[in-house]
């Protein structure tokens, strides 16, 4: 972070105020805008908001932006998908994230993403948004009814998130 902000010093970072306080006024020396909930950020083309997701997809200063004038979620590791992935996909992703979110659960990455009970609210709030577009920061960004995806991962995670997968103790 600090090597951007050298090329392009004018710059301000921004990010939710967990993420601040934890990590990124580290990442970069100095303190970053703290953006609160569905507040707005133009650049003059596109105005994007901020949703704080928090344990959604990780850790509890998770965040999400939706650029306004494409309809587009840029949606951190939600949708997370392994493997060879087109770059875009009009077809449904859901699929690919069920087999990755099913392999990680089986492994040593169990636990990757936490079903808390604010996991369904989260997305459902995301759907109501109407993307057009999500784009997946792992695999295949995604077109199409994007609201209806959103609200099956939600089922996808409570099936295969929402059961332990170790035991502490004797």
């Amino acid at each position: 972070m600090k090597e951007w902000m050298a090329v392009a010093p004018n710059a301000q970072p921004a990010c939710g105020a967990v993420g601040a306080l934890v990590s990124v006024n580290d990442f970069v020396g100095q303190e970053v805008r703290i953006l609160g909930p569905q507040e707005p950020i133009t650049t003059g083309k596109y105005r994007f908001r901020y949703y704080p997701t928090p344990q959604l997809s990780h850790g509890w200063d998770s965040g999400v932006l939706f650029e306004e004038t494409g309809r587009t979620l840029f949606s951190s590791d939600l949708f997370h998908q392994d493997g060879e992935c087109a770059p875009l996909s009009h077809s449904i992703v859901i699929d690919r994230c069920r087999e990755t979110l099913a392999n990680y659960q089986a492994g040593p990455l169990a636990g990757y993403v936490p079903y808390t009970p604010n996991t369904d609210l989260i997305l459902q709030g995301l759907a109501s948004l109407k993307p057009k577009t999500v784009a997946a920061m792992h695999g295949s960004c995604f077109s199409g009814d994007c609201s209806q995806s959103l609200l099956d991962l939600g089922v996808i995670m409570k099936e295969l998130l929402s059961r332990p997968f170790y035991k502490l103790g004797a």
